[in-house]
């Protein structure tokens, strides 16, 4: 059997979940009924890295040593993929590698699955402790969850939610359309991005979309419109970003900006975009493609 051309595995994938079929990409899971298997793809995690091959593939759980204490992630492909946490980052098995780094170089799911391994080693670290009554929580079966044995407390992994917006307006004259593009004071300060945040307690998307416009550039927003969704690790694990596109309700009006979150803001010609963009694998990039009509 020979290993497909975008295949970061070491090798053919031998081990399948039980009613999952091949080629179905990543799917989130925690099921903790089967042992794991020595062809599992394994995810060790330290702080914020996730440890590879030396030649930039994911591991196999039986490369790591037999006594690892895993914790299932989900399937990639029917295969079962399982993450551990490791206290010290030891170079001299593999790599340790940033989220942002497998993202740019792996396809979508892989970057996926590596993703979620962080969030779930990340929250199992951080969610030991029961936050009322101070008891050590365990695991519910089947579940990316906890609940403390003493008070019934239920602790399940949370995400937070993020929205980011392509803002549009028609151009002068007839002209092709215009993007509003932002520098952040933090973070990729060189790069033109989408203006964003995170939802509110009590808020809907949509609303979310309206406010930090409104927040971050001081201009209101029609025609709110969901755009599609991305898990982000970078932001750090748990955050789910999702993209919405939107047109300026006056198209005459100028964005101003604070100098605290964002120190630039500006309409660009969506024939006419600056190179410094998010990159190819962000959500920001797909929004601000699609709103330049480009194919991808």
């Amino acid at each position: 059997m020979t290993e497909p051309a975008l295949d970061p595995l070491p090798g053919p994938p031998t081990s399948r979940g039980p009613g999952t079929p091949a080629g179905d990409g990543f799917l989130p899971g925690a099921d903790r009924t089967a042992a794991p298997a020595p062809d599992d793809l394994a995810l060790p995690v330290s702080g914020r890295r996730v440890l590879t091959r030396a030649d930039g593939r994911f591991a196999r759980v039986g490369e790591l040593p037999a006594d690892t204490d895993w914790v299932p992630v989900g399937t990639l492909d029917g295969v079962p993929v399982w993450a551990t946490d490791v206290a010290e980052a030891a170079e001299a098995w593999g790599r340790w590698r940033s989220w942002r780094s497998l993202a740019a170089e792996l396809p979508e799911p892989f970057a996926t699955a590596a993703g979620r391994a962080l969030a779930v080693v990340t929250w199992r670290r951080t969610h030991r402790w029961c936050g009322a009554c101070r008891a050590e929580l365990a695991d519910v079966p089947g579940e990316t969850a906890r609940r403390c044995p003493d008070c019934d407390l239920y602790v399940p992994m949370r995400l937070s939610a993020a929205v980011l917006t392509a803002i549009t307006r028609p151009g002068p004259a007839g002209g092709p359309d215009e993007l509003l593009l932002v520098r952040h004071a933090y973070g990729p300060t060189e790069l033109w991005a989408l203006v964003a945040g995170f939802v509110e307690a009590g808020e809907t998307l949509e609303a979310a979309v309206r406010r930090e416009v409104g927040e971050e550039v001081g201009l209101t927003v029609d025609r709110v419109t969901y755009f599609g969704s991305q898990p982000w690790a970078m932001s750090g694990p748990g955050t789910l970003l999702t993209g919405f596109t939107a047109a300026a309700a006056d198209p005459s009006a100028e964005p101003m900006v604070d100098g605290r979150e964002l120190v630039e803001a500006r309409w660009f010609p969506v024939d006419a975009l600056p190179a410094e963009l998010p990159p190819a694998y962000s959500i920001s990039r797909w929004l601000i493609d699609a709103a330049a009509g480009r194919s991808g």
